[in-house]
Formats: C-alpha cells, sequence, structure tokens
C-alpha cells in the first residue's frame, strides 16, 4: 500500500505544483482567505469529502485580528470580479470573512485523525526581480503588498494531494480522517477559533507541520516533531486622553502620546523570568495630529513571548499593568485589545517514533532527521489544537518538512523547492494510513 501512495504522489506532482502556483499568485492574509477557501471547498467536493465552511468551520467569537470592514469589502469584490475564482464555492460567509475549510472522510469505526495545513500569506511585498522564479516564470502575487512567504501555499498544495490519496485509499481506513485548512496563522489569530468551535474534542492522532530550510538544526528530510514554540499574545494598545492648544491651555490637555510612550519604555523594563526565557517587543507607535496639540490618541502595538505558557501569562500581566500604570499618570484610558495569542507545545515522542519508523521502512528514500523532535522557533497557534488533542488523552506532533528555500521566509524573494510537495504527500498519507490501518480504536 505504501508504494502505491508513492505512486500517487508522483502521479500528482505536477497537478500539486500547478495548484501550488496559482495560489502563490492570488494570495490572502488572515481572515480573507475567501478564493483560497473557496479553491479549497472546491476541489475537497470534487473527491467526495463531506466538506465544513464559513459558521460551521469557526466559532465567531473567538476570532481575532480581524481586518478592517473596508479591507474586508474591498478584497471580497476582488475575489469575486478580478481574480479567477471558483464563484460556485466561494459562499457569502466566506465572503463575510468567514474562512478556513474542514473535510472529513468517514470510514467506519476507528479513531480520529486530524491533519492540519495553514493557508494564509502575509504583508510582504514580493520581490519582481527576475532572478526571482516566481516572477520569472510568471507565478509572483497578482495582489500588491501581499505574498505567500512562508510556504502556506506549499502547505495547502501538500493537504489537497493527501485529501487525493486519502479518498483513494478510503477502503483500507478505519475511522475519520479531518483535513483542517486553517486560516490566519500568521499573527497566530486562527486556530482559537477552530479549537473553539469543537473540532479537536474528537481527535486521537494530530499530525501538522511546517516548511523548513536546509541550514537549520535538522540532518534530514523530515523532523518527525518539534517542541518549544515561544506562547505569545498579541495587543493593540488605545490610549485616550484630551485634546488642548500646547500653549495657551497645557492643563487642559491629557497627552496620549506621553502614556504610550512611558508604557513603551516601561514594557521593556520587566523584570525576565528565572524558568525561562521571555519577549516583549512595541513594535509601532503612532500618535498626535501637529506639534502644537496635545495628542488625545495614541495607538500602540505589541507582543509578548514566553518559553512557556505560563511565562507568556507573567508577561502579559506585567504588560497590563505597566500600561495601566502609564495611562493612569497621564490622566488617560488604556484600552487592551488581544489580536492573537498562542500556547507553547510539545509532541507525543510516542507518536513521533511512529511516525519516523512507517517513513523509514516504507518511505526509505526520505531521509528522517537523527534528532526526532527538534526545538521550533517563533511561535504557532497549532500548539492550540495540539494542546486540546492532548489534554484528553490524544497524541499530537508537528513535524518539519525540510526544503531547498531561495530566501529566508517572510522576506519579499522567499520560494521553496517544489520537490517538497510530493514529499509532503508521501509523508502525511503514509503516517495516517498507518494510524488508520489499524483494528477500530471505538466500539
Amino acid at each position: 500500500m505504501y508504494d502505491q501512495i508513492t505512486v500517487m504522489a508522483k502521479e500528482l506532482y505536477e497537478k500539486s505544483v500547478a495548484l501550488r502556483r496559482d495560489l502563490h499568485r492570488h494570495p490572502e492574509t488572515g481572515w480573507l482567505e475567501m478564493r483560497t477557501s473557496a479553491v479549497i471547498a472546491g476541489i475537497l467536493t470534487n473527491l467526495g469529502y463531506e466538506v465544513l465552511t464559513g459558521r460551521q468551520v469557526v466559532d465567531d467569537g473567538a476570532r481575532m485580528g480581524l481586518p478592517s470592514e473596508e479591507a474586508r469589502r474591498e478584497h471580497a469584490k476582488l475575489v469575486r470580479e478580478g481574480w479567477d475564482t471558483p464563484l460556485t464555492y466561494l459562499t457569502e460567509e466566506m465572503e463575510a470573512g468567514y474562512t478556513g475549510v474542514i473535510g472529513i472522510l468517514r470510514c467506519g469505526q476507528g479513531p480520529v485523525c486530524a491533519l492540519r495545513f495553514d493557508i494564509d500569506a502575509l504583508g510582504v511585498l514580493e520581490d519582481e526581480n527576475a532572478c526571482h522564479r516566481p516572477a520569472r516564470e510568471g507565478f509572483a502575487s497578482q495582489c500588491p503588498g501581499v505574498m505567500h512567504a512562508c510556504g502556506h501555499d506549499g502547505h495547502t498544495a501538500i493537504g489537497l494531494g493527501v485529501a487525493e490519496v486519502l479518498m483513494n485509499l478510503r477502503a483500507q481506513l478505519h475511522g475519520t480522517v479531518k483535513l483542517i485548512f486553517q486560516p490566519a496563522e500568521e499573527g497566530v489569530r486562527g486556530a482559537r477559533a477552530i479549537v473553539s468551535k469543537g473540532h479537536l474534542d474528537d481527535v486521537d492522532y494530530f499530525v501538522g507541520t511546517h516548511l523548513a530550510p536546509l541550514d537549520g538544526p535538522d540532518d534530514g528530510a523530515v523532523t518527525p516533531a518539534t517542541y518549544g514554540s515561544l506562547a505569545t499574545t498579541k495587543y493593540d494598545i488605545l490610549y485616550r486622553g484630551a485634546p488642548a492648544h500646547a500653549g495657551g491651555f497645557p492643563e487642559k490637555g491629557r497627552n496620549a502620546l506621553l502614556a504610550a510612550a512611558c508604557a513603551a519604555m516601561g514594557l521593556a523594563a520587566i523584570p525576565r523570568h528565572s524558568e525561562g526565557s521571555s519577549r516583549v517587543n512595541v513594535g509601532t507607535l503612532h500618535a498626535g495630529t501637529g506639534r502644537n496639540v496635545i495628542p488625545d490618541y495614541a495607538k500602540m502595538e505589541i507582543e509578548l513571548r514566553g518559553e512557556t505558557t505560563e511565562i507568556n501569562e507573567y508577561m502579559a500581566e506585567n504588560a497590563r499593568r505597566v500600561c495601566e500604570a502609564a495611562a493612569a499618570m497621564y490622566g488617560c484610558t488604556c484600552e487592551m485589545i488581544c489580536m492573537g495569542a498562542a500556547d507553547s507545545h510539545h509532541s507525543d515522542l510516542t507518536l513521533a517514533d511512529r511516525a519516523a519508523a512507517v517513513i523509514e521502512r516504507e518511505l526509505p528514500d526520505i531521509r528522517v532527521s537523527s534528532v526526532r523532535c527538534a526545538r521550533n522557533w517563533g511561535s504557532e497557534d497549532i500548539s492550540l489544537m495540539m494542546n486540546r488533542v492532548q489534554s484528553h488523552g490524544g497524541q499530537a506532533i508537528c513535524m518539519r518538512n525540510i526544503t531547498a528555500m531561495e530566501a529566508p521566509q517572510h522576506t519579499a524573494d522567499f520560494d521553496f523547492d517544489e520537490k517538497v510537495l510530493e514529499e509532503g504527500i508521501r509523508v502525511f498519507s503514509a503516517i495516517a494510513y498507518d494510524l488508520l490501518r489499524d483494528e477500530p480504536l471505538h466500539g
């Protein structure tokens, strides 16, 4: 059966490359993945999956970091009128910003296996130089200032290839497959809304991945598990004071800019925690209308991170104290709006060892890294899905698929070797087949 998986993945390679390049041409940022969701829904529907979209996928109240209504309307118009969008599968809820898709394949009694693929792009202006392959070969972004600069177009193409392989194998599977195509991973905004909807509550096995560069710590084509993504919280902080003429009546003003500046300095002074690393960054501060007007409004964007969820909570608690105290000092008000959040994560080594054994035994041309569980970098809201599965006794891993990259992720000239698409399809399909070919766990 694993030989068949390899044959099917090879046959899907050109289709997967074409799909990845189509998605790369049409990048969409978090909660605006309207066309992307329609494409995914169409493919899964035609394959025969039970397909969930819109409010079936996400809990409205748990969505974070939503775009403005103006941005949403403008993008919906572009998707409907300016791009080659499969309108049959573009729903009103997608256009309203309820993006993401879940495909379900029910194969009788047995375990529930969820595979996660993130689908959003970044606010990066893509390189137009001819030495950049997407520009040279005609699949660069058609949305100025937005780019698939992290490989999520590849993740999505892998996920849809896996969908086709598993559908072809359904007669040999016992249990249920959930293919989760997650919106708004960038800024850690989307996973919480899927978790809150309950989609992970019955999952026995959970597998995710991320493309990673050759120059990292991994010495193989696949690292079966990772750990240590920093827990994080992102805030928009709004200060409101009172305007006044800076020369005529300064005592009547309440300076929101100074309150925000005071908070920015205070945030950098939060004592670090003895039990692990922590981070704080003030990314933006916008305030003021003129040199002779006391600013009555300021907006600051910050992020906090911690090696563990507990350390991140410590940083968040102190950040709230600092920001509110700064507001009080200048007679202003302070509103902190959470724009994104994720926990730290760990992978289950039992599942990691099982995945490694399957790859080494059945896909011997794909080298498994010597370190089964490598430390991750940055932050990733896949942690919320993993933690939910593990909270009720399920097992979860977040892998890395290693590939050559033209430039680092999140940069204007990022690109990757598309051979990883075929490898990714084989790896996910083989792991899922191994997990679901056993005798049923339930009943």
